[in-house]
This record gives structure tokens, C-alpha cells and sequence, in this order.
């Protein structure tokens, strides 16, 4: 395993993680769980993502009882949670969303009951609020940093702005600021890591957890001749997954996208997260798999991005078509 340093901060994420979405409670019962954590923390991931929204709260119940029965040394591994759309779904009270004070502190203090930890390595916003002053979410964040619940705190899905007046604030207060970003990131979507952010990773030199490498299964090549019974595209609820006529358009590109993986003898997920990694802002790319064979393979990326050479990077450009212009400097 590789690992980096989460922006600039002194904390070595893996370059690859395992995260719970979509999979945890839904796809996966405590047995598959147990089985790929352990596969993953073998193969040296030491960071584990979660969210209180991610089957409302059932995901970070079952990663707790995952973690309480490995016993593994808690030194050796990061967990985070994410706090902003609660977990109560349609019965949200307006004070258990956001990212007020009551909802940050109560929601942490949420997740390290259902995990059955004493804190938490990284703590996100999971989305920006616009109702909520950003002095009142730094000054939140930095208490629970010195109340020792949380060590790092991080955005989810900010604006390069959002996450700027966020250290504005930190600085103005001498606060600590947030040193992470979780964002989308993968070959259909790339705008904000190749162009928005990067005066942020200059400047302030934030960390990234980036999420769905493989567009939630699309570059796996899955998708090219329908949806299959077990993918997340079919679960109740996530049919907006489908986009149905984008899709087309972006399963044609994965097709061609097969050449290039045929031609350095891997398969499309492989290259697709070897891709992701290759971006030296990216800290770790968080995983998903549902699969024994998925993960391994999955992980088998770490051996794959170091070959992704110029020429190579050219010709899946070239097929995508998705590289952001960057202004001219």
C-alpha cells in the first residue's frame, strides 16, 4: 500500500479507503462487511469513510460492529463520519439537519455511539449550509478538535470559495481550519479537482477524499449492456442513479474506453481508479465494492497507475473528452 499526507496536514491516509454508501446495510449484512474490511485492512487501508444519512445511521452501526469484533489496534486505522442531512430522513426536525452547532455536536456525538468509538479521525460537512454562519461551523469544528471527539475536520461537495472563506474565518479567529475536501471525482467528472480546486491545493494545501471513482459502477463496464439485478442502479430508491439518456451516451465512451484497458491487459475498473490515483491531489480514492473479487481487484490499482505514462493519459482524454479547459494563466 501506498500511503499520503492528507494535504498538509501531518495525517498518511492509504491511497486507496473503503467507504460504506450505498453498500453497507442495503448490499451488505455484518458477514460481507466483517470479510471486506478485513480484506481491505490487510492489504494496508487504514481509513474507513461513513455518513450518519447512509442508511440512516444502520451503516454506522454495522461498520461499529465490524470494528468492535476485529480488535484491531485503534492506532492503526482512520474512521470518519459526515454530518448535514441527519438521519431521521422525512422526519428531520429542522434542528437535526445543517451544520448549526446543536446538529454538528449532537450528530457527532450520534456517530461515536453507533460506531462505538471516542472519536473520530476525520469529521465532514457533507454539504455546504447556507444558513448557517461559517464562523459558527469553525468555531464548532475547532471545539470539538480541542474536546478531543474529532482530529481533523473536512467539506464534502464546498465551492473552492465556501472552503476559502472557511479558512478566512480560521485564520481571523486562530482556529483550526478544514483540511480535507470529499468530492466526486472520476472520468466524468472532473471540473472541480482539475480546475476549481487547485488554487486550494496550492495555497492551502488541502488533502482529498475523493468518492465513486467508478461513477457508481458506469466505468466497471456493467452497465454496457443494461442493469444488472444486483447493482445499486436497481435498489429501490436510487433510480436517479440511472439518468437514463445520459447514460448513453457515457456507456458508448466507456466501450472505447475498454481498448486501452484490453491494451495494458487490466479491466475497466482497474485503469478507471489507477486513473484517479495517478492525480497527485487526490489523497485516497474511497472504494465500494460489494465483492470479495471486486475489492481485489479493485485494489489491484496501486500496481496499475504507476504505468499510466503521458501517451496513455493522451488516449483516455482523447476518448473521454471530459478534461476541463483551464483558463489561461
Amino acid at each position: 500500500m501506498e500511503y499520503r499526507r492528507m494535504g498538509r496536514s501531518g495525517l498518511q491516509l492509504s491511497v486507496l479507503s473503503y467507504g460504506s454508501w450505498v453498500t453497507f446495510h442495503k448490499q451488505l449484512d455484518d458477514t460481507r462487511a466483517d470479510e471486506l474490511m478485513g480484506i481491505a485492512y490487510d492489504n494496508g487501508v487504514n481509513f474507513f469513510d461513513n455518513a450518519e444519512v447512509y442508511s440512516r445511521g444502520e451503516s454506522e452501526k454495522l461498520m461499529g460492529r465490524v470494528l468492535k469484533n476485529k480488535k484491531w489496534d485503534r492506532t492503526s486505522y482512520t474512521v470518519s463520519s459526515k454530518a448535514f442531512w441527519g438521519w431521521h430522513g422525512p422526519d428531520n426536525k429542522p434542528t437535526q439537519k445543517g451544520l448549526s452547532r446543536k446538529h454538528l455536536v449532537e450528530a457527532c456525538h450520534e456517530a461515536l455511539q453507533r460506531m462505538q468509538l471516542d472519536y473520530l479521525d476525520l469529521y465532514f460537512c457533507h454539504r455546504p449550509d447556507k444558513t448557517v454562519p461559517m464562523e459558527e461551523v469553525v468555531w464548532t469544528m475547532n471545539i470539538l478538535i480541542q474536546q478531543g471527539k474529532i482530529l481533523y475536520w473536512g467539506t464534502s461537495e464546498w465551492s473552492a470559495q465556501e472552503i476559502m472563506e472557511a479558512h478566512m474565518m480560521a485564520e481571523r479567529y486562530h482556529l483550526i481550519g478544514p483540511s480535507v475536501e470529499q468530492p466526486e471525482y472520476n472520468l466524468f467528472h472532473r471540473h472541480k479537482m482539475e480546475n476549481d480546486y487547485l488554487k486550494i491545493f496550492r495555497d492551502i494545501g488541502m488533502g482529498t477524499t475523493i468518492w465513486s471513482p467508478l461513477a457508481s459502477g458506469l466505468l466497471t463496464g456493467k452497465y454496457n449492456n443494461g442493469v444488472p439485478e444486483d447493482s445499486r442502479m436497481s435498489i429501490p430508491g436510487f433510480e436517479w442513479l440511472k439518468e437514463k439518456v445520459v447514460v448513453k451516451d457515457k456507456i458508448e465512451k466507456v466501450k472505447k474506453l475498454k481498448t486501452v484497458s484490453d491494451k495494458l491487459g487490466t479491466n475497466l475498473a482497474t485503469l478507471s481508479i489507477a486513473w484517479c490515483i495517478a492525480n497527485p491531489n487526490v489523497t485516497t480514492a474511497i472504494l465500494g465494492a460489494t465483492k470479495k473479487e471486486q475489492l481485489e481487484q479493485n485494489l489491484s490499482a496501486l500496481d496499475l497507475y504507476p504505468k499510466l505514462d503521458s501517451e496513455i493519459m493522451k488516449e483516455i482524454d482523447s476518448i473521454m473528452e471530459t478534461k476541463p479547459h483551464l483558463p489561461e494563466h
